[in-house]
């Protein structure tokens, strides 16, 4: 929402997301937030952001996830930007350290 009201929620969504510290509660927000539907798409982006960074291609990605080339190439994006957070969030998960 490109709106003052959706600017504010969005800022008060990250805080309320920024102080649980438990999984649990994690998980039940989720719950009470998030459609099936809804959390399926979120974890198909984070597994789309984890194939890539692993060095799988864009087509096999396409083939495995049943998803766009579009929304990989997005994703692929993301992961070029030497300063960016999700190629440095990936980068800490992984011994290798992959660089992309």
């Amino acid at each position: 929402m490109d709106t003052d009201e959706g600017r504010r929620a969005f800022a008060d969504m990250i805080k309320v997301f920024t102080q649980i510290d438990d999984e649990e509660d994690m998980k039940r927000l989720f719950d009470d937030m998030f459609t099936n539907a809804e959390v399926d798409d979120f974890l198909l982006r984070w597994l789309l952001m984890d194939d890539l960074y692993r060095g799988k291609s864009q087509r096999e990605i396409a083939r495995n996830r049943s998803i766009s080339l579009c929304k990989i190439t997005r994703g692929s994006r993301m992961l070029k930007k030497k300063e960016g957070f999700m190629r440095n969030l990936l980068s800490s998960r992984y011994d290798d350290h992959l660089h992309l």
